[in-house]
């Protein structure tokens, strides 16, 4: 559908399919544009950003010849910005370099809701509040009532607030059926506080904004994800049973097979410390040399084949840093492959009691050699099956680039880059949709290089800023742009503070982790300290039944993967998406539909038994575990004890057979 420039006596209407999204006139400008000194610095992935507006000039003055759009401050003043038409986007152009500062205002709707902006963890709605968009570490805790939040801040200034998130976008959905991505990669903040219109403010003009409608959300979020790309359909292995992470050296592979002895069904081991620890304050971490370690891992790559006949993958960890006393150092810093300071020096990052040297993915030579000897030669032809490709948030502002972009515009670009080198190696190896990478940073573009998030680092707790509640909205929110597979770390990583894992928190965290993308469970920051899988009867348990159900369900799992990659639909889904007629859907965030069938609403906090819940208009329900039928359109409060998460199918479903068997796994 395309948009529309229309004149009037005061101004200029914009809209796309039918409706308007600017309405600018003299007394009603909404355009500005301006000049900010501003102040970033990072310490150790969290920034802080400041900004001394200098100047914001409303662009009142409207001057329409030939489809093109001049505007001035005011009648007979020179223009400052010429914007014009071209299909659905809007060109920007400023004839005013000195200019930095942009800020537009969309036309709102007072009952108007919005979704997006990557992937938040907090709001699913953004409508209220003000989110900034650039890639960060999220913080412990996100939220400033709480002690966590307030010790980590105290600490480390590592607290974090509702907005912070490793992948920003500037794409949102509007329930007007429409959507808006603001084509840069500079800072930019979107404000929906306001009931007449949603501002956005970019640190640059920039290049675009696009504008995208469809008659129903479904059409939309596959026109999203043909714009932003999609990802192929699972790797068959992944249907088995779980990613089992456990990083305890060589003793890893006695506790998986306990594990297995138990019931759990297993599709990968996943050992992090494949590369070997480094202990530090916060816990134990990995050494960033990315080699297989013989001394924690002895004869590993025999060890892997021996995995691979039993049907079982192995996947390891790597990230786009170098540590300083690792072997690669040297050699990367004397190819010239890493970021460089501002005297031309390698730039050394704080990543907490050891440095790093950043490679430098714009420098063509080293993204290359990263693609080629580390991953290619060093991890697939080595024998993994997948990796956690992590961190891409902590690129500084203040270095140097190979490619002489100000790091500034580059920052929030870094993840796709990253996204990218790891896709291109999977490539590299005719790869592609049997190896799986899995990333937590992102921005635009990402899409078409990752084939599996993870919502990163949480609590290990229910808190509902940083727990277990909060990787749901990641999922949908996410989901919207084009990412359809997400999943998170069962039971949480981060533990400071005393604060750690209960046996309900891992159960819970597992109920829901049986109904998403894929199953892989973390030992954590601190794994002495928390309970893992494995150290309780009943837990192991619990979790080897969760895996059955994932394994059940994995013939329905596997044509929602199909359907992803040929529509770009996700597997975790707001319930709006197929209930778009029925409002009340359009707030929840603690639910979801896994596929179009069955809705899942996870216990989230602790010590509920019974689950409070939404069933959407326009079917009937069934409880999985009980067969009781419910109508849609009511709010319900169904038992839900462990090894029961509330979760219901639809009654008209071509998969009630298969649906209805769950009671017996």
């Amino acid at each position: 559908m395309s948009a529309k420039l229309e004149t009037t006596p005061a101004g200029f209407i914009v809209s796309i399919n039918r409706r308007p999204v600017l309405r600018h006139s003299a007394a009603k400008p909404c355009i500005f544009v301006g000049r900010g000194d501003d102040r970033i610095a990072m310490h150790r992935g969290r920034f802080e950003i400041e900004d001394r507006l200098v100047e914001r000039c409303p662009l009142a003055h409207a001057e329409i010849d030939g489809g093109r759009i001049r505007l001035a401050p005011g009648k007979g003043q020179a223009p400052r910005l010429i914007l014009w038409l071209e299909e659905n986007a809007l060109v920007l152009q400023a004839t005013d370099p000195s200019m930095n500062r942009f800020w537009i205002r969309i036309a709102a709707d007072q009952d108007e809701h919005v979704w997006g902006g990557g992937e938040q963890f907090s709001y699913f709605d953004l409508r209220g509040r003000r989110f900034p968009l650039w890639s960060s570490e999220p913080g412990v805790g996100r939220d400033k009532t709480t002690e966590i939040t307030f010790k980590a801040d105290a600490i480390d200034k590592a607290g974090g607030d509702y907005f912070h998130t490793y992948y920003p976008q500037p794409t949102y959905v509007s329930s007007a059926h429409y959507a808006l991505h603001v084509a840069t990669s500079a800072f930019c903040a979107f404000d929906f506080r306001d009931d007449a219109f949603h501002e956005i403010e970019v640190w640059a003009v920039p290049e675009r904004i696009e504008l995208f409608a469809a008659e129903t959300f479904i059409e939309l979020v596959e026109i999203l994800s043909g714009r932003f790309g999609r990802q192929p359909p699972l790797p068959d292995w992944i249907y088995n049973g779980a990613i089992v992470g456990l990083k305890d050296g060589a003793a890893s592979f006695k506790r998986l097979e306990r594990m297995r002895e138990a019931g759990v069904k297993v599709a990968g081991l996943w050992c992090e410390d494949w590369v070997g620890i480094r202990p530090t304050a916060f816990g134990a971490r990995l050494f960033w040399n990315w080699q297989a370690s013989e001394q924690r891992y002895p004869g590993l790559r025999q060890r892997i084949a021996e995995l691979n006949s039993d049907g079982i993958r192995f996947l390891g960890y790597v990230n786009p840093y170098l540590c300083n006393d690792g072997s690669l150092f040297a050699a990367a810093e004397a190819a010239g492959y890493f970021v460089k300071d501002g005297s031309g020096r390698t730039a050394l990052i704080d990543f907490g009691e050891f440095h790093c040297g950043i490679v430098d993915l714009t420098n063509k030579d080293a993204a290359a050699w990263f693609c080629e000897d580390i991953i290619g030669a060093g991890m697939l032809d080595y024998g993994l099956s997948g990796w956690m490709a992590d961190f891409g948030e902590y690129l500084p502002t203040d270095v140097r680039l190979a490619n002489g972009v100000d790091a500034k515009l580059m920052h929030n670009r870094w993840p796709t880059l990253w996204a990218e080198v790891n896709a291109k190696a999977v490539a590299s190896r005719g790869k592609t949709g049997e190896a799986l990478f899995f990333m937590r940073s992102g921005f635009t573009g990402v899409q078409q290089h990752c084939p599996l998030l993870w919502a990163g680092d949480q609590s290990v707790d229910f808190s509902r800023h940083d727990g277990l509640v909060t990787v749901i909205c990641a999922a949908l929110s996410s989901g919207l742009l084009g990412n359809a597979f997400h999943h998170s770390d069962i039971g949480g990583y981060t533990s400071l503070f005393g604060n750690v894992r209960t046996p309900e928190l891992l159960m819970r965290w597992a109920e829901m982790a049986a109904f998403t993308s894929v199953m892989r469970s973390h030992e954590g920051n601190r794994p002495h300290d928390n309970l893992q899988l494995d150290g309780d009867g009943e837990v192991l348990r619990h979790f080897a039944r969760m895996t059955a159900i994932y394994v059940h369900l994995a013939p329905y799992l596997e044509i929602l993967s199909q359907e992803a990659a040929r529509r770009g639909l996700p597997v975790q889904r707001p319930l709006f998406l197929h209930h778009e007629a029925d409002r009340r859907t359009y707030t929840i965030q603690d639910s979801y539909l896994y596929g179009p069938d069955l809705l899942v609403a996870p216990v989230w906090r602790p010590s509920e038994g019974e689950r409070t819940l939404y069933l959407p208009t326009g079917t009937d329900w069934v409880h999985v575990w009980s067969g009781q039928s419910f109508a849609g359109g009511e709010e319900i409060t169904v038992s839900a004890p462990l090894g029961q998460p509330a979760v219901f199918y639809r009654a008209d479903s071509a998969f009630g057979a298969l649906f209805r068997g769950l009671r017996d796994v």
